[in-house]
């Protein structure tokens, strides 16, 4: 049965908002779906032919599972931070799709068999429960969810933990030791553990926020390769630095946009993946181009490559966390029948979009829209205000352009209708302060070029 969403809450999300309570709904969904998903990995292996999953396999699996039990009985929320990390996701539905396959015991799938070893150390390691584990490296590492990752030559390693140290022992090479602070962190002085960058928390209280270059999973799947985007190596200490740079100035750039953009930071974002610089950035990516996005399997989870400054950092996360919000409340309830077809003229892509893309779209364009605005009336600086009211100008010009598509929808849910309409609310009371004349005038020509351009290369918009 679809739990209903307080009506509040709706308009709430409709106006690209949300409190803690009301994104509090979007997170214990999203996580007890996750939940759902691992033991549903647990049922699938036992029922799949030997073929798929064999006895030693299955064995193997149930070792790894009841070292999750144990570590959840010692420190559920210590435990749960691996478990709901977000590249746990895309990892679960990858594996769960090998032991529901028919192609047998492959390597991909006894490459996501090992991982779900690493996730279960990883989890007794954060919970403090002594644990001895036999896995293999991977593409030369063996990552360890949310803490870190040893370089290794492919082999088989060994781990063991107690009293807050960690010890590998590659079946090649010499051991070395890993030292777990209190708060997930390690630190080593063997070069070949590379630990995850912590970023500190968007607000007091809030947990840290990973930027992990690290997890075999994290850009897994998503195709990104097909439009000459990577993900990042392993970054170096200078991009460290200047990540860590940006991030310090995110907090107060968030708060420009309203209470709400910090809340929604620290509610909603668990991780950032490094990606590398998008085409026509240059070789250090220190150019304007920039490319960021999110995963449904991966709640929580912002792609992004460096963000040039701390403003575009602040608006990235603005941008890709509408995105999280909206289809975690897709997952929980209905918001329109529509079908998967991609028809609709958007002016942010090229190539025609399905409804549900054209929503998304158009909620994180309009909170964009909202930003800059407010961004460009606290503004100082002549520079930074004209900036702001160009990024404003353009994204509110192309809401409006698929404002009328989306409440003209026949197969909008009743909940779907209040989450447009608070939309249309939020784009007419941009208006009470419109940007400058040149802006507006600019942003108009902006979207009335790309619908001709569409319309060149897809025809004209079918409803």
């Amino acid at each position: 049965m679809i739990p209903a969403i307080p009506d509040r809450v709706l308009r709430e999300l409709g106006r690209t908002e949300g409190d803690t309570a009301s994104l509090g709904l979007l997170v214990r969904d999203q996580d007890t779906r996750r939940l759902v998903l691992l033991r549903a990995l647990l049922d699938a292996a036992a029922a799949a032919p030997t073929t798929v999953c064999p006895p030693h396999l299955l064995d193997r699996l149930r070792e790894d599972w009841a070292l999750l039990e144990a570590a959840e009985r010692t420190d559920r929320a210590a435990a749960r931070t691996v478990l709901f990390h977000p590249m746990t996701g895309p990892w679960a539905h990858r594996l769960l799709g090998g032991l529901t396959g028919t192609a047998g015991a492959g390597q991909d799938l006894l490459a996501d068999l090992a991982h779900l070893t690493a996730i279960a150390a990883a989890a007794a390691i954060r919970a403090g429960t002594p644990c001895t584990v036999r896995t293999g490296s991977r593409g030369g590492l063996l990552a360890l969810p949310t803490l870190g990752a040893v370089r290794l030559h492919p082999a088989q390693v060994e781990l063991t933990y107690a009293d807050d140290e960690l010890t590998v022992r590659p079946s090649d090479a010499p051991p070395l030791t890993v030292r777990i602070q209190p708060d997930g962190t390690t630190s080593s002085a063997d070069p070949r553990w590379l630990p995850v960058l912590t970023l500190p928390a968007v607000l007091p209280g809030a947990g840290p926020v990973p930027l992990d270059d690290l997890d075999p999973y994290r850009t897994s799947g998503t195709g990104i390769e097909q439009h000459g985007l990577s993900a990042a190596s392993h970054i170096d200490d200078s991009e460290r630095k200047a990540w860590t740079e940006s991030w310090s100035g995110v907090e107060p750039l968030l708060r420009v946009g309203g209470e709400h953009r910090i809340t929604e930071a620290a509610v909603l974002l668990r991780c950032l993946v490094p990606l590398g610089p998008p085409p026509g950035s240059g070789p250090t990516g220190q150019g304007a181009a920039h490319c960021s996005g999110t995963r449904r399997e991966a709640f929580g989870a912002v792609l992004s490559s460096k963000p040039a400054t701390p403003a575009y950092f602040a608006s990235t996360l603005v941008h890709e966390l509408q995105h999280t919000k909206l289809a975690a409340l897709g997952a929980l309830v209905p918001l329109h029948h529509e079908d998967a077809a991609p028809r609709h003229f958007a002016p942010w892509r090229s190539d025609p979009r399905p409804f549900d893309g054209l929503l998304q779209g158009a909620y994180s364009h309009l909170a964009l829209a909202d930003y800059w605005q407010r961004f460009a009336l606290g503004a100082r600086r002549v520079t930074h205000r004209d900036l702001a009211w160009a990024e404003h100008a353009r994204c509110r010009q192309q809401v409006g352009a698929v404002l009328p598509v989306l409440a003209g929808s026949a197969l909008l849910t009743a909940e779907g209708r209040v989450l447009v309409n608070e939309m249309i609310t939020l784009y007419h009371r941009l208006e009470d302060s419109p940007p400058p004349t040149g802006h507006l005038a600019r942003a108009e020509a902006y979207v009335t070029t790309a619908r001709v351009i569409w319309q060149q290369r897809n025809g004209s918009p079918r409803s």
